[in-house]
Parts: C-alpha cells; structure tokens; sequence
C-alpha cells in the first residue's frame, strides 16, 4: 500500500517458481516509481532502491511473500585516510578506463562517477554498471555492509574486467593492421605483374613451378609421393602468389623434393678400419664393438637387411653420446643426434599437421633431410627423459619410429606421405631404464655401459683425456705432463663419479691454470704431481678412505652399498640406542621400502635377543634410531636389509664391525639373504671406497663372474651368504651370536 518492496536475487535462475529457500537473505527495500503492462499481457514495474534490507523471517507465502525485515546500513569509517583515498581513487581511475575501453558504457559516466561522494553509494555504483560482472559478485557487493570491503573486492574485479579489455582492443588493432597491409600487398603484387606483362618479362610463377616439377622428376620419390607431389604442384599452378596458401603449399613442395627419398651412403665397408676407429675414440666397451663390427659384417654380406635399434644404458660421463658419433665414423654415415630430454609434444616427433599455422615437419624427417641420405647414424639422446602432457605421448610416437616392421613407412603428419626410415641406424641413450614404457623397451637392444673402474679412468685419461685438453688449452705436449700417478691422485680425491666427465673437467682446469702461468712468464714445462694438483685445484674434495676408516671405528655404523641412476656408492647406515619405550625412528629421507626392512631387520634381532645375549623383553625400555647420512638424499630399496640388521646388532652389543668391510643383500623374518640389483656398480663402488671385504648374497655370485673382470676382483675379497648368521659372523672380529640356530625363528611379538 505504501509502494515499498524486497527485491531479493535468486539463487539460481532455472528455478521457475522459486520459494522462500531459492532466494539470498540480502536483497533491497526499493520504492515502486511506475508500473506498466506490456502488449504480452506482463508488467514491466520500474523501481528505485533504497537500502540494503536482512530478512528476518518470511511471514506469508500466499498469494505472495511477505516478511520481516532490518534493515541494513553502512558501517562507516574514516574516509580520510590515505589508505583509504588511495584505494578509492584507484577503484576510481580504473573504471574511467574501463568506460573508455567499453563501447557499451555510456562516457557521462565517468562524470556522475566522480561527482559521487559517498563511497559506499559509489561501490553500489560502479558495481552496478560494470560489464560482465556476474549476479554473484554483484550479491557479494550487495551484502558486504562495509565500505572497504567493498571497494577492495571491486578493485579486484575492476583490475581483471581491464586486463581482458586491454587485452581485446590490443588483439584487434593487430588484426586491423594485417588486414590493412595484406590489402596493400595484394594491390601492390597486382600491380607489379600488370607491369610485367607490359614489359614482356617471363612469368617468375610459372617458371618457379616448372623447376619444381623438375625436381620432382629428379628427386626419386616414392609413388605415393611424386603423385601427391604432381597434385599439390598442380593446385600451386592454380593459385594467386598472393595466396596465402600460395606459400603454404609452395613450402610443402620444398620439403618433398629435398629429402634423400633415394640417397643412400655408398662408402664400401671396411670391418679393419672400423675397429680402428672404435678403438681410437673410445677405450674397452668390447662388447659394444664387438655388436658394431657384427652389424657391419651382415650389412655388408647383406645390404638390404634391417638396421638395429640400440640402447645405451649408462650412468652420465661413460661416453654414450660420444660412442654413437663413433659408430657413424666408423660406418662412414653421417651422424645425427637429437636431444629427447623433456620433449612432451607429440607433434616434435611426428610434425604437424598443414593445417596449422606455421607447420613443420617432426624432429625425425627435419634431422633426414639435414644429414642428406636415408640411412645415417640416427641418436635419440635421453629417451629415459621424455614427458608427456595434454599435447600427446611422444614415447608412443616413437614405437612407430623404433619398430622395424612399421617404420618402413613412416608416415609424417606434415608431409601425409610414407618415408623409409628402415636404412637408419636407430641408437637411444638412457641412465635408467625404469622410466622407458615396457612397449618401448621391448623394441630396443639394450647394452649397459657400467661405470669404468679406476684403472679404467687413467687408461682413459692418459690416451684420450688429456691429450684433448692439452689441445684445447694451446699447450704442447712438452709443455705439460700428467704422470700416472697423478691421475690416480685425481681420480681418488678430486672425482666421486662412474664416469669420466669431471675428471676430464679437473684435468682442464690445470691445463688453463699452466696456458696462464706460460703467459705470465713461469715455468716452460709442468709436471704435474700430486703436489702440483693440490697448489693448482685446492685441498682433495674427497677423502673416501680416511672417512671409512673414521665412521666404521663406532659400534652400530656399517657400510652398505647402493645403486644410483648415476652408478654405484657406499651407504653409511647408523643406528643408535637410547632409553624410552619401544619407539622405531627411521630418518635420511628413506622410502617406504627401506622403512620396512628396517622394521625387518628389528623384529629379527628381537627374535635372536637371547642368541645374541640381550635381555628378551630389552626393546620394553628402548628406544631405536635408524639414520642414513646425506639426509637431502631421498634414498629406497630393499638392498640395505642385511646392513640394518648388522648395524643394530652392533649397536645393541656395543661391538664395531670389522673395518674395510660393506654389505649388501635383502632379508626376510626367517633370516634369508636375498639377491639384489647393480652388483657390478655396487663392486666398483666399493673399490673406489677401498673397500677390501664385501659381503654379498649367494645368488649374486653368478653376477659377479657374468660381468666383473677377474682382475677387478684381485683387491677384494667376497663372501656370499645365504642367511643373517653368517653376515653376523664375518661382520663381528668375535661371533657375536651364542647359538646359530638350525630353523628359522617366527616373528616376535
């Protein structure tokens, strides 16, 4: 009766009828100004808001609602604060720019904008006349009762709504001036072909054509492709050179007449040579030449037969990059490498299709065509690296590009047409193979690289190190001389690594250091020394030996061994006892894995307690700590079970083991060793460590004589065990259990 009513939002539009629930509880009191009925039959009510209003509780729901209502004001602050003006005035330069930017908004708003006063009435507002703000945000400003709320959440919005217009007015000026310039080229192209006629010059289009027709003939395609060759060359002749699909197609052609569809090396092979330069690149890896010259053999009796597909698996620094350069050398190929590291697209591998803007050809067919034949030495490097995202799986791509029965025709999403990639010397290099897709690996032949022992890394030093950073530095060979021994020197105290790229980066860095002391007018010639290294590089980095001797004096330290996707180390575990009340603490950052054979190894020495002369209920009062040092390591596997329950044994009776001793093995309740993995890294590990005994699982003894040389076993003594007892009676100088027991113990409770 007194024009007054709730304007309340729903809560969700698609409600036809919606009813006290589907409605916000802050809407606003307006006064009705005019009512008028629409030709449809409707009315169209105009109304002007008055204050924010609370519904307390609705009191009738027919023929309408009704309820009672507080009504809501501004909780005022002062505005005269300079965080506050601040706010404001930002609030306020940001919508006069939105009003410029938007052709929707009227520009007498930016006066009645600054004309307002009051900040709340100003939020109101601008809320209400900002483009696209959604009925939600509008009902977040609608119910905020504080004026800086307000401005801070329209300030928000207001920065996002300028981003997207600054955005679209930058998008559109750009495409006005494409098409402003493409107009004036097309006019411009127009003209000048007009002139050419009337001068009577040849028609560069149809003589650009003609050639590549030429080329096709020449280039010795396959049918499928010289016929979608033709077909594209014949649309080509059809179009304007003002086409942008003039260049598109033109570019097409391009790639297809300049692969080696038929090229192929024709160097004759030669099984002496080729060993010759395998062996002057690259020391040992007989295996691996061994596999190459046996390839060479068959693709000379055979030339037609398929090429394989390798894999070179090694820790970094063993050569593996550089051993594919050397098989192409030896073969007389060209040799070409791309890096697989990272690569998530699909389309790096396969191209993309014409259809995109800017397409290319994948890395395969772009490397083919660059090497100039159809059968190089082809390395994928990295392949245990690739990702894989929304883009596509490049590992799946590769199946078709590392299968021999597929990649006969390799079909390029570019190019649309098959490609023989069988001719191809197909090698992959990966430090690990746990990340290579089971269907992946299968395809490949995989040849371990293992780490080089240190006689290994002198050999390498002396014949190929440091003659190419003598080289590199501008010295002359009687300039400076590395001595054997020095390089052991190197190698022990100034490299932790498998392979050989830091001690070629130590050896460099004395080189450089006598280049600058020539110069400066010291000594003519060098001869390096041990002494020299230290004055020249620092004190050792490394002092593996003395650390071993140091640590393993202590009861409950033992020294176990470990594989890394970078090769073999030494693994220190530590265990401790204190008073407390049964607590098992495992830290180091260890995995699941080895948390549980920790509780393996625990649970055994509790089930021996009297064997081992400890109390039966002595872990009631303790407390026990397992430690692996280099705790920002994260470290896992079962290989360090037998190495927990020695260094708890030790622990508990106060006994150190023996020194110069590591172990490795897995256990079970019932007291087994079990067989692990990487004995041959874990083996050369220790023999850097100067390790002299090694305590191995039985089963491991068959890896031991397959692939570690006899005299890299010459230093060390090995002992293979097949149960915790035995572990413990080489472990100890004194047999630390009282009775070995005949069965195997039950867990203890």
């Amino acid at each position: 009766g007194d024009g007054m009513l709730v304007v309340l939002t729903q809560r969700d539009k698609r409600v036809d009828a919606p009813g006290p629930g589907d409605l916000y509880d802050i809407g606003t009191v307006s006064m009705v100004h005019r009512v008028m009925k629409t030709p449809e039959g409707n009315l169209f009510v105009i109304i002007m808001g008055v204050s924010r209003t609370h519904i307390d509780e609705f009191v009738q729901f027919e023929p309408y609602l009704r309820a009672n209502i507080s009504v809501l004001g501004d909780e005022k602050e002062d505005e005269s604060g300079v965080d506050f003006q601040a706010l404001r005035r930002t609030v306020v330069s940001q919508f006069e720019r939105i009003i410029k930017l938007s052709p929707q908004l009227p520009d007498d708003l930016q006066t009645i904008v600054i004309n307002i006063e009051d900040a709340g009435r100003l939020a109101d507002y601008i809320a209400t006349n900002l483009p696209n703000l959604s009925i939600v945000s509008k009902q977040f400003v609608l119910e905020q009762i504080q004026v800086r709320k307000r401005l801070e959440f329209l300030n928000t919005e207001l920065a996002k709504e300028l981003e997207v217009l600054e955005l679209r007015s930058k998008i559109q000026n750009q495409v006005q001036e494409e098409v402003g310039k493409s107009q004036r080229e097309y006019f411009l192209r127009e003209q000048l072909r007009a002139i050419q006629r009337e001068l009577g010059e040849a028609d560069d289009t149809q003589r650009e054509i003609e050639e590549l027709r030429q080329k096709i003939e020449a280039a010795g395609m396959t049918e499928e492709a010289k016929k979608e060759a033709e077909r594209e060359l014949g649309r080509l002749g059809r179009m304007s050179p003002a086409a942008a699909e003039y260049t598109v197609t033109r570019t097409y052609l391009d790639w297809l007449v300049t692969l080696p569809w038929s090229v192929l090396t024709t160097e004759k092979i030669d099984i002496i040579k080729a060993r010759e330069v395998l062996d002057r690149d690259h020391y040992d890896l007989e295996k691996i030449k061994e596999r190459i010259l046996e390839y060479l053999a068959v693709l000379e009796l055979r030339p037609q037969g398929k090429a394989p597909i390798l894999c070179f698996v090694g820790p970094p620094g063993v050569g593996k990059t550089s051993l594919g350069r050397s098989i192409a050398g030896a073969m007389g190929r060209k040799f070409v490498r791309i890096s697989l590291g990272g690569m998530r697209d699909e389309a790096e591998i396969r191209g993309h299709r014409r259809t995109y803007i800017g397409a290319l050809p994948g890395q395969i067919i772009q490397n083919i065509r660059r090497a100039g034949s159809r059968d190089p030495v082809f390395m994928l490097d990295e392949i245990d690296k690739l990702g894989a995202d929304f883009r596509g799986d490049p590992a799946s791509a590769l199946l078709e590009v590392l299968d021999p029965e597929q990649n006969v025709a390799f079909r390029d999403h570019y190019l649309d047409v098959a490609f023989d990639l069988s001719r191809v010397f197909f090698i992959t290099t990966a430090n690990v193979l746990d990340t290579v897709p089971s269907a992946l690996r299968d395809r490949m032949e995989v040849i371990e690289l293992p780490g080089y022992t240190e006689e290994e890394k002198v050999q390498i030093a002396r014949n190929y190190l440091v003659p190419r950073s003598r080289e590199n530095s501008g010295l002359q060979p009687d300039q400076i001389e590395f001595q054997d021994e020095t390089i052991h020197f190197i190698v022990r105290h100034y490299t932790r690594e498998t392979g050989v790229r830091n001690l070629e980066r130590q050896i460099t860095s004395i080189c450089r250091k006598q280049a600058r002391r020539l110069l400066e007018g010291k000594d003519p010639r060098l001869v390096v020394t041990p002494q020299v290294v230290m004055e020249l590089l620092g004190a050792p980095k490394y002092q593996l030996e003395e650390e071993v001797e140091e640590r393993v004096k202590r009861p409950g330290v033992v020294i176990g061994l470990a594989w890394t996707p970078v090769g073999g180390d030494i693994l220190f575990v530590e265990a401790n006892i204190s008073k407390g009340s049964r607590h098992l603490t495992v830290t180091g950052q260890v995995g699941d894995v080895m948390q549980e054979s920790t509780k393996a190894a625990l649970t055994w020495v509790r089930s021996y307690a009297s064997e081992l002369g400890l109390e039966a209920d002595f872990y009631k009062e303790k407390d026990v700590h397992v430690h692996v040092p280099a705790g920002s390591i994260p470290k896992d596997g079962p290989s360090a079970g037998v190495t927990m329950v020695t260094a708890l044994v030790s622990a508990l009776t106060g006994t150190p083991i023996r020194p110069k001793l590591a172990m490795t093995g897995e256990i079970t309740l019932s007291g087994h060793v079990l067989p692990v993995g990487g004995i041959k890294e874990k083996v050369l590990a220790a023999r850097r460590a100067k390790i002299e005994e090694l305590i191995l699982p039985a089963q491991n003894e068959k890896n031991v004589k397959e692939d570690i040389q006899p005299e890299l076993l010459r230093e060390i003594k090995i002992h293979y065990v097949k149960t915790i007892e035995e572990v413990l009676n080489l472990a100890f100088e004194k047999p630390v259990l009282r009775v070995i027991p005949t069965e195997p113990v039950q867990q203890a409770i």
